[in-house]
């Protein structure tokens, strides 16, 4: 066997089905694609009827298979009827990303606010969004992979949940129990289900998206004071680009990674690594 064939089995996604949630997001469709391209039939989990058709289209034109699966974390309901779908388009469903989530404006606290004013209201929607929105999919497509005895998870963390970072409170605590439900849920799935089920994470960087543009550049494209911060504190000297994350979720997904479970990769330029020193 040529070295070809081996990196081509250990890494191919052809016939394998993978649900994105945050499919109609910056990271999430960079990942969507990028599966797609690796041979995945894809179904794209977002709020947005119009966005999740577009992102389909947009694989499929590029010659992947893809399906548009609106629906809201937060909705059971919602949620099982996209299982249904893709179950009575492809059988089965082999992977999951947890892509949706983001910051929530009432959870954070900038210079001028006291921390004793947040809402609670902004506090449990942050946890909402970014926890429970990961938790429920867990349940709803997990029970599949269950059955089939056989599946990978992939979470999506972030630098937050295990660095201080200023202002963004509610998404960092959200964020930490991200990671440690990660470790949780891999030991459940694999006590109860065997090898053939692995949950891990991915702690992406810092990364420009439509939430965080505005607060990490000017309207020239320059670097704000925040932007610029988080640039130095990065070894690497940059945000990272969309398509970066592929590679990671690419290997955690495939076959090659068959042995890990229960992680969180970073994918961050070295900004974990680095003490500022």
């Amino acid at each position: 066997m040529n070295i070809a064939t081996i990196l081509h089995e250990t890494f191919a996604l052809e016939d394998q089905v993978a649900l994105i949630t945050g499919g109609t997001g910056v990271l999430g469709g960079a990942m969507a694609r990028g599966m797609a391209a690796a041979g995945a039939k894809v179904g794209i989990i977002g709020r947005h009827a119009e966005r999740a058709e577009q992102v389909a289209a947009e694989i499929e034109a590029a010659g992947g298979i893809a399906l548009p699966l609106p629906a809201d974390v937060l909705d059971r309901t919602q949620l099982e009827a996209g299982r249904d779908r893709a179950l009575a388009a492809w059988g089965r469903i082999d992977i999951l990303v947890n892509a949706a989530g983001g910051v929530v404006a009432g959870a954070t606290v900038n210079e001028e606010d006291a921390f004793a004013d947040m809402p609670r209201s902004g506090f449990e929607q942050a946890l909402a969004l970014n926890l429970t929105g990961t938790v429920l999919p867990c349940q709803v497509f997990g029970a599949i992979m269950g059955e089939q005895g056989r599946g990978s998870i992939i979470n999506i963390s972030s630098m937050a949940a295990d660095r201080a970072i200023t202002r963004v409170v509610g998404y960092s605590a959200a964020k930490a129990g991200i990671d440690n439900f990660t470790r949780w849920l891999a030991v459940e799935l694999a006590h109860k289900h065997g090898e053939g089920l692995r949950v891990n994470a991915i702690a992406p960087g810092f990364f420009i998206g439509e939430q965080n543009r505005r607060l990490l550049l000017n309207e020239d494209g320059s670097l704000t004071a925040r932007g610029r911060a988080i640039v130095e504190r990065t070894p690497m000297g940059r945000f990272g680009a969309p398509d970066e994350l592929v590679g990671t979720a690419i290997w955690l997904a495939s076959p090659g990674a068959r042995f890990v479970t229960g992680v969180v990769i970073p994918v961050d330029g070295g900004f974990s690594a680095f003490s500022g020193v």
